[in-house]
């Protein structure tokens, strides 16, 4: 007969409630599907805080539920984030791509932003629904999209540059020389907030994050496509994805149409019920999880293996009793 100690493990091992459910939609999911599953979910709608972005951390997570796994059965990554680090996403992809090569099909049930969409676009195909959401790719620094800051370097340069030109061309036009001593006292004060190497950092971010994007596609999922069409097809996404005059807004909401209009190889998820209904199973659960626990982010499989992060509560000192 299992002793007090006994018991209180036992307890332990099941987890919570909402472990308990979650864990149950997601086994039924990956045997439905015969595949291996790993929900990588977020909370970042729910909590404000710290680590809900994609991260370094987020590997060890990867590293731990992908340990023992079957890799022969392939991977479908469930995936619900904001986006996060370059440098971690392109380490996440590497990494998952090692495990399991080719054989990764993204899971979108909500909203992949970001460099979220970056990893579901390394995968083979991507598996949406009606209120499924991408996002653009553009990098950014801090909340400054990376393109916004080169463009408006490039406005700048070409304003000042103009009125210039003009007041040269009219040197006895006192309007054409008031208009370039007005430019460049109105864009001095901007241009002066931008560190020396910041418009080279934002090329080389946005640079390495479209180089990694177009070999991903031309690796897995656009590889079985004749190579004119491919590229065709690749710059077509990058186009929509990664360029922010076409995109306008960097939070900008892609639905699953337009994401198979511009090329990507999607999935509906409304052409299998049985195949919605869990996959939306999954994704509630992992929604009630990090509404009414402390955890923020989620990285688990269809074995109960998980890595769950924690919001640390930052203690606040108690008022002087007077």
């Amino acid at each position: 007969m299992p002793n007090w100690h006994d018991i209180l493990n036992e307890i332990g091992k099941m987890g919570s409630p909402h472990d308990v459910v979650r864990r149950n939609y997601l086994k039924k999911l990956s045997d439905y599907t015969g595949r291996n599953t790993i929900v990588y979910y977020s909370g970042w709608l729910q909590k404000n805080v710290p680590g809900t972005e994609v991260n370094d951390s987020d590997k060890t997570g990867l590293m731990t539920v992908v340990n023992k796994l079957d890799r022969t059965k392939g991977l479908d990554l469930i995936l619900h984030t904001p986006g996060g680090l370059t440098a971690a996403t392109e380490s996440v992809v590497d990494y998952l791509h090692s495990m399991f090569g080719n054989d990764i099909r993204a899971i979108v049930p909500q909203l992949a932003m970001s460099a979220g969409t970056m990893i579901a676009c390394s995968c083979k195909s991507i598996l949406m629904g009606k209120q499924s959401n991408l996002g653009p790719i553009d990098p950014q620094l801090g909340p400054v999209p990376a393109h916004g800051i080169v463009e408006e370097f490039k406005r700048a340069y070409d304003e000042i540059k103009t009125a210039q030109i003009n007041a040269l061309t009219h040197p006895n036009n006192p309007a054409a020389v008031a208009e370039a001593n007005t430019k460049i006292a109105l864009w001095q004060p901007i241009v002066a907030k931008y560190s020396p190497a910041l418009i080279g950092e934002c090329e080389k971010n946005i640079e390495w994050s479209e180089s990694m994007v177009k070999d991903w596609l031309a690796r897995n999922m656009l590889s079985d496509l004749a190579p004119a069409e491919m590229e065709r097809v690749r710059n077509t996404i990058m186009t929509e994805l990664a360029d922010h005059t076409v995109s306008k807004s960097h939070g900008r909401h892609i639905p699953m149409q337009k994401c198979i209009d511009i090329g990507l190889k999607i999935e509906k998820l409304e052409e299998d019920q049985t195949l919605q209904d869990l996959v939306l199973s999954v994704h509630h659960s992992c929604i009630h999880t990090l509404s009414n626990t402390p955890s923020i982010k989620i990285i688990e499989n269809q074995n109960g293996i998980a890595f769950i992060q924690i919001a640390q509560m930052m203690p606040i000192p108690a008022p002087a009793v007077k």
